[in-house]
């Protein structure tokens, strides 16, 4: 590893860079075994709203990983709950999501209503119908503010893809004719919301991801240095299609590692 992530906060990417689905990817434990060894501080940032800290801390040890602690995550849930609780004094909030959204709402102060919301937050759910899609439609027609936790377009899932909540955001965006507040990775609120639950400076960190959409975007247009892993959604040859790059690339979390 070279010398002078050593000294960094590193911000994590989960989806596609610490395992797909319910693989772990290989060199991710070896990785975190090394951060843990050396001191190097770390925090597994994601744009994964499903999750509460307790589930994600559970579903990594089932994967292998060990020592993980419930702090050492920051959802795009805790983001869009904290941003909004900053931003305004109104507390009635909708969610279409799961138990990570609804546990980052209660503890920002919201109170989770089914009809007169000040706002519609909406994280990705594997379980959510037609009419619970409709619901939030209402509530947003009838004056809600939309709140997309995130904007990815595509999860990854063991060897393929699934629809991300960017696109569901996009859907009731499209039908209430309004626009949601951008508030997950690449999006700055996202790395103020990061700092500020980190008590760190941008200087003081570099993220490892493996989409150049949310990750490296996160990292290359607010000065924060980046490190892309071919372990998910881009490869090193997607990199000439985007006006940034990474400040490294790498085939694997192994050769992450080694480089000196």
């Amino acid at each position: 590893m070279k010398e002078r992530w050593k000294h960094k906060t590193w911000l994590i990417d989960l989806d596609g860079t610490m395992y797909r689905g319910k693989k772990q990817i290989p060199g991710a434990i070896e990785l975190i075994s090394y951060l843990q060894k050396e001191k190097i501080p770390y925090c597994f940032v994601t744009n994964n709203a499903m999750r509460t800290k307790k589930q994600n801390v559970a579903h990594m040890e089932a994967l292998g990983f060990h020592g993980i602690k419930e702090d050492e995550f920051f959802t795009s849930a805790m983001a869009a709950a904290r941003y909004v609780a900053r931003m305004s004094d109104r507390r009635n909030a909708y969610y279409i999501g799961e138990d990570g959204l609804r546990e980052a709402l209660l503890e920002n102060g919201f109170t989770i209503v089914d009809d007169h919301s000040d706002f519609v937050f909406v994280g990705l759910s594997r379980s959510k119908t037609y009419m619970d899609y409709s619901k939030a439609f209402e509530q947003l027609w009838n004056g809600a503010k939309l709140i997309g936790t995130n904007c990815d377009r595509r999860l990854a899932d063991g060897d393929h893809f699934l629809i991300g909540n960017g696109s569901i955001v996009e859907m009731l965006a499209y039908a209430s004719e309004q626009e949601s507040l951008k508030l997950g990775k690449p999006y700055a609120p996202m790395l103020e919301e990061t700092l500020a639950y980190l008590n760190k400076q941008k200087e003081d960190c570099i993220i490892l991801g493996d989409n150049m959409e949310t990750d490296i975007a996160f990292g290359a247009l607010h000065g924060v240095e980046t490190i892309l892993v071919e372990s998910g959604v881009h490869t090193a040859a997607d990199c000439a299609r985007y006006a940034f790059a990474p400040s490294a690339c790498y085939h694997d979390l192994f050769a992450c590692m080694d480089d000196e």
